[in-house]
């Protein structure tokens, strides 16, 4: 409780400016000082910084290690400005930014969790920033991309209706993700479909850029999907953990084993009942994740968890007041 008896609020929203001028948003959860690894978290495609808010209260409200964790709005999605130059929603670019947001938040070295685009992020890290990564959790992505999966994507994305109001847009999202994710509750599914659209005045509506849809003009899903073994790679000398919906059409359980043959510490997870990614939203896997960060960080807080640095440069832009709606 804060002292005049308000409640905290869960994050705060923190904005920064990327390399060539937009203003990009991150979810700060927890204190900045706290003395173990702090979190990374990256969306996927067309996702947002509330895909995390489960984990992220989990995390920085721990028992024992209650650690910072920050949720990252690429350029285009959330609370991050669009971008005017539609070939700039790619890997690489998502990659400095992020880069350039840890530097201006003080983070040098985190886990980093990469839910689909967010993997990929993760391990483009790896060859740019190895030094960055304390341990990855790639959730429902790997080195292979099934061409299915992108396929699907592609249906939807820049192309869902949008909704009349919330029962709709559960609706809708039960329409789209129904098949691949048999196992949620009511609950969940109204969950999924607050994490999918933002709430504008108890109203949902879309929440990243439309023209998202046309990074996909000129993919042919017919020939192969190029592969990402030298970049996974790049992550053998840290602990990994995969998470896999069992009825992921993106990630598939042969890509999944060979990913542990590869990676020999590698530890894996199935969540049975869910698809492409799983939610993140549940107990169970939260604690997994949770588990699995205070094993890649040892008995004790490392000394570089948090790096002070000048931020004036990147016109960080602290709000305390923010929403505590995830």
């Amino acid at each position: 409780m804060a002292a005049d008896g308000a409640t905290q609020p869960a994050f705060r929203d923190r904005y920064y400016t990327s390399a060539d001028g937009l203003k990009l948003h991150v979810a700060e959860y927890g204190d900045p000082l706290q003395p173990w690894l702090p979190v990374v978290c990256l969306p996927g495609l067309s996702r947002s910084a509330r895909d995390f808010h489960a984990l992220a209260l989990h995390l920085s409200n721990h028992r024992h290690r209650p650690r910072r964790v920050l949720c990252f709005d690429y350029r285009g999605r959330g609370l991050s400005e669009h971008d005017p130059e539609v070939a700039n929603y790619n890997p690489l670019t998502e990659m400095r930014d992020i880069l350039d947001g840890m530097a201006a938040l003080g983070v040098g070295r985190a886990i980093v969790v990469g839910t689909s685009r967010g993997g990929i992020v993760a391990m483009l890290m790896g060859v740019a920033r190895p030094s960055a990564l304390a341990g990855v959790v790639l959730n429902d992505i790997g080195p292979v991309i099934e061409p299915v999966g992108l396929a699907r994507i592609k249906t939807y994305i820049g192309r869902t209706p949008a909704p009349d109001d919330w029962d709709d847009a559960v609706h809708i999202i039960k329409r789209l993700h129904g098949g691949h994710f048999t196992a949620l509750s009511d609950a969940d599914w109204k969950a999924f479909a607050r994490m999918t659209y933002r709430d504008e005045d108890d109203h949902p509506a879309g929440d990243y850029d439309p023209a998202l849809a046309r990074t996909f003009d000129g993919v042919e899903f017919d020939r192969p999907v190029p592969e990402l073994w030298d970049q996974f790679d790049t992550l053998k000398e840290i602990p990994v953990l995969a998470i896999r919906g069992s009825n992921s059409d993106l990630l598939s359980a042969a890509t999944l084993a060979a990913m542990g043959e590869r990676h020999t510490g590698l530890e894996s997870v199935t969540i049975e009942g869910e698809g492409h990614p799983p939610l993140l939203l549940n107990t169970p896997i939260l604690q997994r994740i949770s588990a699995f960060i205070t094993q890649a960080e040892g008995s004790g807080p490392p000394i570089d968890a948090v790096v002070p640095v000048e931020t004036s440069a990147f016109d960080l832009d602290a709000r305390p007041e923010a929403s505590t709606e995830g």
